[in-house]
């Protein structure tokens, strides 16, 4: 073999090398089945066949991701609507950059105001003097729920809240810690199952919205220095969406690995629906309701806030 073989072969082996590197990406998200896209893709080898290296990392609280993200510990995480806007409103400098989960019929009949044995809510207005948990003042939950008692004619402010957290909701109500929690599946049929309560209102039912729960973020600097990374998983992620919408077998087993949950109890309730296209006037809805919540101080601007 001449020397100019022995070049050529080990320049074609750089090259086949340099094809077949995995970009190495982390995506931090809680133990909710709404970053579902993702976990598929991981669990399905997706991720691997856009020549993504990606490991899905656990976040212990929501609003803890966009500070994950600066740190650099992910370069990709699942925030709540709310969660993002917040984050953007107070000047980190995030920006979306593909659609997780929306709500939907399915998704809001799982969310319910639960209520203790003893307790009675006919109507929105029996909430008033009660002390309700939820899983974070500014959540989700939280801000979904406030938007229903103004729909009603309800004062907000003559409602005490406090935060639960999710894993113990079902000894607080059963204590009678609260009066009532805000709350979903699959925590809804654990209290119902032991006899602590009932169902109070399915309030987001009841405001019939389709905007976004859950959408992927990354900070603006390395979302710009990395398109291709970015395309790719929007690539990967969009055939991700498709499984969970389609696949329960497949869905349930991915989302049960990363959140350590029984795959009975993951497949006791329908994961939310993805949908992997996040656009622009998705947004407004939060930001009007936000707004008017007073928890938004600067006008945010829709356009800058997804990755074109």
């Amino acid at each position: 073999m001449t020397k100019w073989t022995v070049a050529a072969l080990l320049a074609t082996l750089a090259v086949t090398g340099t094809a077949h590197a995995q970009t190495k990406l982390q995506i931090g998200c809680t133990a909710t089945t709404d970053c579902a896209s993702a976990m598929v893709a991981v669990d399905e080898g997706i991720f691997k066949k856009h020549g993504l290296d990606a490991e899905m990392i656990p976040i212990g609280i929501n609003s803890n991701i966009p500070a994950a993200i600066l740190s650099g510990s992910i370069q990709i995480g699942g925030p709540t609507s709310t969660v993002f806007l917040q984050a953007a409103d107070g000047g980190l400098d995030l920006v979306a950059v593909a659609g997780a989960t929306v709500m939907s019929p399915t998704s809001n009949a799982n969310i319910t105001a639960f209520v203790r044995n003893g307790i009675t809510i006919k109507e929105p207005k029996d909430f008033i003097g009660k002390k309700v948990g939820a899983p974070g003042l500014g959540a989700f939950l939280h801000v979904l729920f406030v938007k229903w008692l103004v729909d009603k004619g309800v004062d907000p402010r003559k409602v005490n809240f406090v935060e639960v957290t999710f894993p113990t909701m079902p000894d607080i109500i059963k204590s009678g810690g609260v009066d009532a929690v805000l709350t979903a599946e699959p925590t809804v049929s654990r209290m119902l199952a032991t006899g602590s309560g009932s169902i109070g209102a399915r309030y987001a039912s009841e405001l019939e919205r389709t905007e976004p729960i859950i959408f992927y973020a990354a900070s603006r600097e390395w979302a710009e220095k990395n398109p291709d990374t970015v395309r790719k998983f929007r690539a990967a992620i969009a055939e991700g969406a498709a499984i969970v919408n389609s696949d329960k077998d497949k869905t349930s087993a991915a989302i049960a690995k990363f959140t350590k949950q029984t795959i009975e109890l993951v497949k006791a309730s329908p994961p939310n629906k993805s949908e992997p296209v996040l656009k622009p006037e998705q947004l407004a809805w939060w930001i009007d309701v936000m707004s008017s919540q007073k928890m938004l101080e600067t006008r945010l601007d829709l356009n800058k806030l997804i990755l074109k």
